[in-house]
């Protein structure tokens, strides 16, 4: 036996020398390091770390495994996705050729491709959801409204820059600020984007700190933000219970598409106020939501292969993404300038940048913002109103999207 031939054989064969004899293997390289900084900002930069070191580790995996050959058992097969679901491919509903052939993050990716995991994300948001301060503030749903502009907006941009019209619904829909509703829209419309849009909304959630403060003091003036609201209306037991009802009722009929998302929203509202169903709202706000977001975010991740992810629109995606986001935080806002106006002062126009569906991130924003002007302000609750109404706002947006290009 040649010792010098077998160890050269076992480099040649290992997955550190497919780095560099294997076609295209740098790029997983690249990939590879890209897992690792997404690692260190979700550690370290504490960047919503419950999902985005999820998706740097199903990042990692995937790509480790991408050109490795590891037989039947390999965590990842790609080439299986394009088929799986679709009506047109070979292996729609094959489940005994895909239980045969695929591997572990494959499986994981079905409840991504089949819509299960951002719907059940929603329920769990629900759950944790108080609509008290929209239902004291009803007029909050215009805020809402008004913090989708950047979705629209960046949506004509993408076709601008050459993005088909589903694809465009999808990158357009980060403007939303709520990742599971991007994952959901894109997963139906261009699950190929499904990596970089991932990446780009909840990165510009995590960062919302940093987007948010410079445009809210752009467009406001110091009296503007120094305004003190009075204390809302009590909401009585009996509404925030018909709340949840009345809505998935209304916006179902209206937009049978949003019926996942805002179905679980609501279903997942209603075991938090019906007082009967404690059980069932503590397990979808805490047991439920950790072990989705588990899945969720490692399959995510897992579509980031180098393949895919390594090219011009990646960078389009990032640039508009966070195009969508500013300009849904500066629609929110113009919506509080004008109620501003319209009550007289009353209405302090920072609570309009918290209508980005970023719960409840974007509602401490405006909190600590109005304090550096007012130290007697109390935004934060004022602020949930729009938040929520974001939230319900962005599911109706990926609906009416899914509709028109579904």
């Amino acid at each position: 036996m040649n010792i010098l031939s077998v160890l050269q054989k076992l480099g040649l064969e290992s997955g550190f020398a497919a780095f560099f004899i294997t076609d295209g293997g740098w790029k997983n390289l690249i990939m590879i390091l890209i897992a690792f900084l997404l690692l260190y900002l979700g550690i370290v930069k504490k960047f919503e770390p419950l999902l985005l070191c999820g998706i740097a580790f199903g990042c990692l995996l995937s790509n480790l495994s991408y050109f490795v050959g590891m037989g039947s058992n390999a965590l990842y097969h790609p080439e299986l996705w394009a088929d799986f679901l679709d009506p047109d491919g070979p292996y729609y509903h094959s489940y005994g050729y895909i239980m045969a052939n695929a591997g572990l993050l494959d499986f994981f990716y079905i409840g991504v491709k089949a819509g299960i995991y951002p719907s059940l994300i929603f329920m769990g948001v629900g759950a944790m959801t108080d609509f008290g301060p929209l239902l004291a503030r009803p007029k909050s749903l215009l805020l809402g409204a008004a913090a989708q502009l950047g979705v629209f907006v960046a949506f004509f941009g993408a076709v601008l820059l050459g993005f088909t019209g589903p694809q465009a619904a999808s990158i357009g829909i980060i403007g939303g600020a709520d990742g599971p509703t991007a994952i959901f829209l894109t997963t139906k419309l261009a699950p190929e984007l499904l990596g970089p849009i991932a990446i780009a909304a909840y990165s510009y959630m995590a960062l919302i700190p940093l987007i948010q403060p410079p445009l809210m003091k752009a467009l406001t003036n110091d009296k503007m933000r120094a305004v003190k609201m009075v204390q809302a209306r009590e909401v009585s037991k009996t509404e925030k219970i018909v709340f949840p009802v009345v809505v998935a009722t209304f916006v179902i009929l209206l937009l049978p598409s949003t019926a996942p998302l805002i179905g679980c929203l609501m279903l997942g509202n209603l075991f938090r106020e019906c007082g009967v169903t404690d059980r069932l709202s503590d397990t979808a706000q805490n047991a439920l939501m950790n072990i989705v977001t588990i899945f969720l975010a490692t399959s995510v991740g897992a579509t980031m292969v180098a393949q895919n992810f390594l090219n011009l629109d990646t960078i389009k995606i990032i640039i508009l993404g966070l195009i969508a986001f500013g300009i849904s935080t500066v629609g929110g806002l113009l919506g509080g300038i004008v109620m501003y106006k319209t009550s007289g002062g009353q209405i302090n126009p920072l609570i309009g940048s918290a209508g980005v569906s970023a719960v409840p991130m974007a509602a401490r924003v405006s909190q600590d913002v109005g304090r550096k002007y007012n130290k007697n302000n109390y935004l934060l609750m004022h602020a949930m109103g729009p938040n929520v109404a974001g939230v319900i706002g962005s599911a109706i947006a990926a609906g009416f999207l899914l509709s028109v290009f579904g």
